[in-house]
C-alpha cells in the first residue's frame, strides 16, 4: 500500500471517529408531535383522556384540549390530569405546555332539529378560527397546521370540526391528522359520529372486533381505554 493511501486511509477513519464522538455528544433532540383532543362530555371526554394519559407527555407536547363552552366537567379533568402528569415529571420548562380551546356546542342534548343549525354555524365558524384563520397568523409558524394530530371520540360537535379540516385541505391550507377512535360503548354497530366520519378521517380506530368490517379501513388494536 503506497504512503498516500495509508495517509487517505487513517485520515478517514479519524474523521469517522471524530464524528461518532460528537453525535454521541450532543444526540438530536427527541422530535415532538403538538396534539389536540376533543372532549365531548361525560363519558366521551373519560375516554379521550384515558387515551391521553398513556401518551408520553415529553414526546407528545404542546397539547390542545377543545371543549364544548359550558363543559365544566372536562375543562377540570383535562386541567386534573396536566397537574397529575406534572407531579411524576419533572418538565424542564416552566411554561404550561396545554392549553384549552372552548367552542360552541354544535347541538345540546335533546335539542330539536329545527334550532340546530343556527348552533351548528356558530359552531363551524368557531372552528374555522381555531383550524384556519389562526395558524396564518402565528409568528413563524407560517404554513403549519395548528396541531399535528387531532384525536377525535365524539360526539356530534366533532364532526363539525372534522367537516373545518376537510375544508381546510379542499383549498390547500395546512391540516392535521386525524385520528378517530370509537367509544367504547359501540360493541356491534358505529356511532352516528362515527359513521358520519368514517371516510374523513387518516385513522378510524375501533375497540371491539366486531365492528371490523372486511376491506374496511377500520383498526382493530383491542381495548384502548
Amino acid at each position: 500500500m503506497s504512503t498516500c493511501t495509508t495517509i487517505l486511509v487513517l485520515l478517514s477513519l479519524f474523521f469517522c471517529i471524530r464524528h461518532t464522538r460528537l453525535a454521541s455528544a450532543n444526540p438530536r433532540p427527541p422530535q415532538t408531535c403538538s396534539i389536540a383532543i376533543f372532549l365531548g362530555s361525560g363519558g366521551h371526554t373519560t375516554e379521550a383522556l384515558k387515551l391521553v394519559s398513556a401518551l408520553d407527555f415529553g414526546r407528545y407536547s404542546p397539547r390542545t384540549y377543545i371543549v364544548s363552552k359550558g363543559d365544566t366537567f372536562s375543562a377540570q379533568k383535562a386541567l386534573a390530569l396536566e397537574h397529575i402528569k406534572a407531579a411524576d415529571h419533572a418538565f424542564s420548562d416552566d411554561q404550561p405546555q396545554y392549553k384549552l380551546l372552548f367552542i360552541p356546542r354544535a347541538r345540546r342534548v335533546h335539542q330539536s332539529l329545527l334550532s340546530t343549525p343556527p348552533d351548528a354555524v356558530k359552531s363551524l365558524l368557531a372552528c374555522m378560527r381555531i383550524v384556519a384563520v389562526r395558524p396564518l397568523f402565528k409568528k413563524g409558524a407560517f404554513r403549519q397546521p395548528f396541531v399535528d394530530l387531532l384525536i377525535l371520540n365524539g360526539p356530534g360537535t366533532c364532526v363539525i370540526l372534522c367537516i373545518t379540516i376537510f375544508l381546510n385541505r379542499l383549498i390547500g391550507l395546512p391540516s392535521p391528522r386525524v385520528m378517530y377512535v370509537e367509544s367504547f360503548a359501540r360493541v356491534k354497530s358505529l356511532s352516528l359520529s362515527g359513521k358520519l366520519l368514517y371516510h374523513f378521517t387518516d385513522r378510524f380506530v375501533v375497540q371491539w372486533p366486531g365492528l371490523v368490517q372486511p376491506g374496511g379501513r377500520e383498526i382493530y388494536r383491542g381495548c384502548l381505554v
